[in-house]
């Protein structure tokens, strides 16, 4: 039986986790679950799965849990330090790392330093900090399985061959709600319209993300250290009908693809049970015929600024995308929240990238003040609708 850590157990990724544990309970446990404020969905993980340590966002939600579960004989923490001890659990063979954002970071960070696999459904773990969690992984010993379904379909075609014979990574994108839009309608976008994905049914923020392309953007990113892979080896397709999750192309023409109907339990359970595959029978098969045409095409960048974007700051490398994620988080959240329209989103990320004086070398502490600098200007550039003047962030967090 595998124990397994779970960071971000309300969200999509981590109440898929936990059903397929509860469809195989022969082979999996639950150690430890942290959450954010969903304590009435966390106090019900808890009734059923049993964990022995549980961690939540602050004083606030602990003491609401407390109330929820008043027979818990285990630990509720709160907080980062409550996050850190979940990753850190000493019987967890396997950490899934699903939370929004960069709160990942240093909880994934720490998994890796105790030993542990690593699950990733954080994407913005290597957006800002690649460089050093794959060298910490390597150090460790330990294994960054891909979650996300487009990673987890190159990792998939990737095995059993090796990373030289490879001539490029093909990722690829549904394209999101406004796909054929004209460009001219893109500023009268709202909440509502961007919020109704075509294909996948996931959480806010990510769903934003899909619709201005910064999803894949970011999954570039990630794909550019999974796979010690640059930029120039990462391509971008559009593929409506999300039937193929993704391909590698190999050095000799041939194209491996994996496919599958959109629905995150497959990925998931080939991270859990890897290197064996788990039977999942109450998913339906995937129906070809019925599928009809599979299209795929160019990306428009025109449209979609925030994927070139996404290129930009990983070919500039060091702080780059720490300040793409930072100001990217902030311009989502303004946007659900209704303060900006959708096209300002690109706009600002543009414009908090042309004010950042990139550091190249970047160690946690840097990246983390880089991703703070980039939300306090961010935040600026909402409030007085101006752009930010360039700013240079030292390692000891001091602007200049």
């Amino acid at each position: 039986m595998k124990p397994l850590a779970i960071l971000g157990s309300t969200g999509s990724i981590g109440v898929t986790t936990l059903d397929l544990v509860a469809r195989f309970p022969e082979r999996f446990s639950i150690v430890a679950l942290a959450a954010g404020k969903r304590v009435e969905r966390l106090a019900e993980q808890m009734e059923r799965f049993r964990p022995r340590l549980v961690a939540v966002a602050d004083e606030d939600a602990r003491s609401q849990l407390i109330r929820l579960v008043p027979h818990f004989k285990g630990e509720i923490l709160w907080g980062e330090s409550g996050l850190c001890c979940v990753a850190t659990v000493s019987e967890a063979k396997l950490v899934v790392s699903a939370l929004v954002g960069a709160l990942g970071l240093l909880p994934t960070l720490r998994a890796i330093e105790s030993g542990k696999d690593v699950a990733l459904a954080n994407k913005e773990v290597l957006v800002v900090a690649g460089e050093l969690v794959t060298r910490a992984a390597r150090r460790a010993g330990v294994n960054l399985f891909p979650v996300d379904s487009e990673h987890n379909a190159i990792f998939q075609a990737l095995r059993g061959h090796r990373l030289d014979e490879v001539r490029r990574l093909i990722l690829t994108a549904s394209g999101g709600p406004f796909l054929r839009r004209p460009r001219s309608e893109m500023a009268q976008v709202t909440r509502d319209d961007a919020l109704r994905h075509p294909t996948w049914k996931m959480g806010d923020k990510i769903t934003i993300d899909s619709a201005t392309l910064m999803n894949k953007g970011l999954e570039v990113i990630e794909a550019r250290w999974l796979f010690d892979l640059p930029a120039d080896q990462i391509d971008v397709v559009i593929h409506p009908q999300s039937i193929v999750h993704s391909m590698v192309e190999y050095v000799d023409g041939s194209v491996i693809a994996q496919m599958g109907i959109p629905d995150m339990t497959i990925p998931i359970s080939y991270i859990l049970a890897y290197p064996e595959r788990l039977p999942i029978s109450h998913l339906p098969s995937l129906d070809l015929p019925r599928a009809a045409n599979l299209e795929f095409y160019e990306p428009d960048e025109e449209r979609f600024p925030c994927l070139r974007l996404a290129y930009r700051a990983l070919r500039a490398g060091g702080t780059a995308t720490a300040v793409l994620n930072g100001a990217n988080e902030v311009l989502v959240a303004a946007f659900l929240r209704g303060q900006i329209h959708f096209t300002d989103i690109p706009a600002g990320i543009g414009a908090v990238l042309d004010a950042h004086q990139i550091q190249g070398s970047a160690d946690l502490d840097t990246l983390i003040e880089a991703d703070r600098w980039a939300r306090t200007v961010t935040e600026q550039y909402i409030e007085e609708g101006e752009r930010p003047r360039r700013l240079v962030v030292s390692s000891k967090g001091e602007t200049c």
